[in-house]
């Protein structure tokens, strides 16, 4: 049986009288309809919304140390959000040295953690309110814990839209090494333009995106890397001198970085490895320079006498991004500033391998062991 709408005739109303009041009401309804409603909707967003799991993929840990205390998942429960929370379905996450610190237990960690700092995806639910004007649907990039799963709840404060013509892989291969690199030039040791800078491990994700913008910024940039291949990355991203660390003959680092500067030593250092390299960094010191530590590839740099500096007035610090990005304008000001280069052309991103979820222990396997040039990164 077909339903049909029902009709009550008014038979006080003749025809006319009734034809134009219908378009008369048909008029003001749509001149009530605002152009935002008459958009299509996001079908992307439809879809995630309609079809949120209950359960998703992810890695975790419960106990620290190597990567084998890494467990894949395929039925962690989907993430509950807050009030000033978005969720974002992960599409890509990074592979970064600070994850395989928590792992190792250099950095606490409440079990079980999953690990990963950053990824990219889509916005499917926002909860509360929205001061920054996020859709479901929106493409994003953020910054906090939990990138090895499909869903991360993240706090709206610490998520970036990616700006169009950049892809969802370039934001996160660039978003925290980027932003990275430009704290260190722009607050740890502001460059200046004729500076001589030494970056270590100058073919890996951070020492690609630094040389290139200390390049930009008009530095003479010297960079060590471990093996011709590595090398001859570190050149063709912008590094004037590249140093092979590895190699079994000649004179050490140490003297050919205090060769190419005539003995004077280098403005500042940006070390990233840490145990390995921290007393050199301090030969190649130039009188009244700088060394910025930013990472431990090596192991942590041990305490250090501090009268080893006083001969050349030399500083030392240990920096970290997060302490630079606390405010949401502080998290703007380097994220834009990263993804406008990306953007432009001006910061190429290299990727060294997109890794299956699964495979993470593997991928943070090859980073541990330098066995890598570029950015690492998780498909979800």
């Amino acid at each position: 049986m077909s339903l049909r709408p029902r009709v009550i005739v008014n038979p006080l109303l003749n025809t006319a009288t009734t034809i134009t009041r219908l378009r008369s009401l048909t008029s003001q309804l749509s001149f009530r309809q605002s152009p935002a409603s008459r958009r299509p909707p996001n079908p992307n967003a439809i879809r995630a919304m309609s079809s949120l799991p209950s359960t998703m993929k992810a890695v975790s840990f419960s106990q620290t140390g190597g990567p084998d205390v890494l467990e894949y998942s395929e039925s962690t429960p989907l993430p509950q959000l807050q009030d000033g929370q978005v969720l974002v379905k992960n599409n890509f996450a990074g592979v970064n040295y600070i994850d395989t610190y928590f792992r190792s237990g250099l950095y606490p960690a409440q079990f079980p953690f999953t690990p990963g700092q950053e990824a990219a995806g889509t916005i499917v639910k926002i909860q509360g309110a929205n001061p920054l004007g996020f859709k479901e649907g929106d493409r994003v990039v953020w910054i906090k814990v939990g990138g090895y799963a499909e869903y991360t709840a993240v706090a709206a404060d610490r998520v970036i839209k990616i700006p169009q013509g950049v892809s969802e892989e370039n934001a996160v291969g660039s978003f925290l090494m980027g932003m990275t690199a430009l704290s260190l030039i722009k607050e740890a040791y502001p460059v200046k333009k004729g500076d001589t800078i030494l970056v270590h491990a100058a073919a890996g994700g951070m020492g690609l995106l630094l040389t290139q913008m200390l390049r930009e910024f008009g530095c003479t940039v010297i960079g060590t890397a471990g093996g011709p291949e590595k090398c001859a990355l570190a050149k063709e991203n912008g590094a004037h001198h590249v140093i092979d660390y590895k190699a079994t003959s000649g004179p050490s680092w140490v003297e050919q970085v205090l060769k190419l500067t005539n003995g004077e030593g280098v403005d500042c250092t940006y070390d990233g490895v840490g145990k390995d390299t921290w007393e050199g960094d301090l030969e190649v010191a130039k009188r009244k320079s700088k060394v910025v530590y930013y990472g431990n590839a090596s192991g942590p740099v041990p305490p250090i006498n501090i009268t080893r500096l006083t001969a050349k007035n030399i500083s030392i610090m240990r920096s970290t991004l997060m302490g630079y990005i606390v405010t949401r304008p502080e998290l703007e000001y380097y994220a834009s500033g990263v993804l406008d280069m990306v953007k432009d052309g001006k910061l190429k991103i290299k990727i060294h391998k997109i890794y299956p979820l699964a495979e993470a222990r593997q991928a943070q396997e090859d980073l541990e062991g330098r066995r890598t040039t570029g950015k690492l990164l998780l498909k979800l």
